[in-house]
């Protein structure tokens, strides 16, 4: 018994200073190597690592250091200059979950989101870290990264785990391709729903702040949202700097707020922007809202060739559409006013009433190509009750045929301007006026004309100018069809006798002011030439010679 017993002693000794031995030999660089290729030789993953610490008087944590860690044949996925395991009783019973991992001074690289993590920890802790997660529910790239994940569960494709609150800080971080600073995210994940409980960072020179919820199909829930004195510039155009929020399956806004906003990329900018958007949400290409707002204001909104000055709009979203309570801006010199409402089971934007005053508005080289492009989808036509116009200069430079109206006025009411899509006269009676006027170099004073439309044809009930010492009077009318009929019938009294050539009738022999009288019909259809379909008669008199001239498809006999 006696020798079974110093037998047992003497093992027991041994194995003792066996693992005594171990112990010290695992904390050399020797040890460290062995370990880290130990475990890169037998399992799926790759480690490195120079040293193993442990000390007495903190006898739960096993320290690393640089440590390299990652699948076999993929880059590396940490390296980090010390890891801190926090060692608890659950190792017994399963090695690989700790009570605490924290990862320090190196960098978390998880774009290759396939990595089924073998550690598991009560709680993760990052202390200045770079993180980089391209495939994160929100894609990031962040530097001089703190803070924790409880409890820390990952899987793969998901770093973070099912379950878990987190709590991080970054020095800098870009997120979406937009870069912040001083960032802080606070939340939790619950069965692939992330909350963001809170949300601040300085971004773009100015400051964020909100909280936000994504649910597991994800559909975003913006509670609220803030942004203060932000300076953005970006390489995208406007629709594509909006797109990404399009491309969610739908995004309901709760509360936006941007206050004193600089926004500017290629071709547009805005600039003083307050802006503040309530219970909207984005789905689909299409919106829904029960009773959201939108409030907004600028010193300038640039979109390409469109600029509005001091432009305020006040909207109320509805199941119906939309309420336009206020619009008003200054355009090139002059100023816009509107209210009324988009209906959104036809489609049709209905205006109670249209101000356009003081404009000088040097009309685009292709405003008749706009003039017949469809418009788009949700606008299938434009109504308004109550139209004006006050003191307007309209000018038109194309040199085939130059125009210019000055101190135009005009009004309006119960006018249909665009039906099915397409711009026109649809409806309704209008009126103008102007100071002076030249047609394609020919000058004349006081112009005006009325007409009225419905949908068969557009009636000009009164035109008139002074032409020298002359005066001109017409009536007209032009079908609605697409073959747009004109009928004209013009009279002028005692007016330069070539007053119309330079409107596309040939030069007249007598160059004496006269009585003259042309009834002409032709077709304005779109992108074929009105001379082409023009006949007529001018019957002209001069000190009781009368003279005719007929035109035929354009030619005059």
């Amino acid at each position: 018994m006696k020798f079974i017993g110093k037998f047992i002693l003497t093992l027991l000794l041994l194995l003792i200073f066996i693992v005594v031995v171990l112990y010290f030999l695992l904390q050399t660089q020797w040890g460290a190597g062995w370990a880290g290729r130990f475990i890169s030789d037998r399992t799926d993953y790759h480690l490195s690592l120079t040293k193993i610490e442990h000390n007495f008087s903190s006898p739960s944590h096993l320290i690393l250091d640089n440590v390299t860690f990652g699948h076999d044949g993929q880059p590396a996925v940490l390296v980090a200059n010390r890891v801190d395991l926090g060692l608890a009783l659950t190792q017994f019973s399963n090695p690989f979950h700790f009570a605490s991992i924290e990862f320090m001074r190196g960098s978390l690289d998880v774009a290759n989101n396939n990595l089924a993590w073998p550690l598991q920890a009560n709680r993760l802790q990052l202390t200045d870290m770079a993180v980089n997660s391209p495939h994160f529910s929100l894609p990031i790239s962040a530097q001089r990264v703190n803070g924790g994940v409880m409890p820390w569960q990952p899987k793969e494709n998901n770093f973070l785990g099912e379950n878990a609150n987190f709590q991080l800080s970054a020095g800098s971080m870009e997120l979406n391709g937009i870069p912040g600073n001083n960032v802080l995210l606070q939340g939790r994940i619950a069965q692939d729903q992330l909350v963001f409980s809170n949300v601040g960072a300085d971004l773009a020179r100015g400051s964020m702040t909100g909280n936000a919820e994504r649910d597991a199909e994800g559909n975003w829930n913006i509670a609220n949202l803030r942004l203060n004195d932000i300076r953005l510039q970006t390489d995208s155009s406007l629709t594509t700097f909006l797109q990404p929020i399009f491309d969610l399956p739908s995004v309901h806004i709760g509360r936006l707020d941007l206050i004193n906003a600089h926004l500017q990329g290629p071709e547009w900018a805005v600039t003083d922007l307050d802006l503040t958007l309530k219970d909207l949400t984005l789905r689909e290409g299409d919106w829904q809202s029960e009773m959201g707002t939108l409030s907004m204001n600028a010193s300038n909104f640039i979109n390409g060739r469109l600029e509005l000055n001091d432009p305020i709009v006040n909207m109320d979203f509805s199941p119906q559409g939309i309420n336009i309570s206020q619009f008003s801006s200054r355009w090139v010199n002059g100023l816009l006013r509107a209210k009324g409402q988009w209906i959104r089971n036809n489609k049709r934007l209905m205006l109670d009433e249209l101000v356009v005053a003081g404009l000088e508005y040097t009309l685009p080289d292709n405003w008749r190509d706009r003039w017949m492009q469809p418009l788009p989808d949700w606008l299938d036509s434009v109504a308004v009750k109550k139209f004006s116009a006050n003191r307007n200069l309209i000018i038109d430079i194309n040199p085939a045929y130059p125009f210019q109206l000055t101190a135009l006025d005009g009004k309006g009411s119960d006018l249909l301007l665009a039906r099915n899509h397409q711009w026109g006269i649809w409806r309704g009676e209008l009126s103008f006026n102007a100071a002076e006027a030249t047609f394609n170099r020919t000058d004349i004073r006081r112009p005006s004309i009325a007409l009225n439309a419905d949908a068969n044809q557009i009636s000009v009930t009164e035109m008139s100018a002074f032409a020298a010492n002359g005066m001109l009077e017409g009536l007209a009318t032009v079908t609605q069809q697409p073959t747009r009929d004109l009928s004209l019938t013009l009279n002028g009294r005692e007016v330069p006798t070539n007053i119309l050539h330079n409107w596309g009738w040939p030069t007249v022999p007598q160059a004496e002011n006269s009585a003259l009288q042309l009834q002409l019909n032709a077709r304005l259809e779109n992108n074929k030439p009105l001379r082409d379909s023009a006949s007529g008669k001018l019957t002209i008199s001069v000190n009781g010679q009368t003279t005719e001239q007929n035109m035929v498809n354009g030619s005059v006999y």
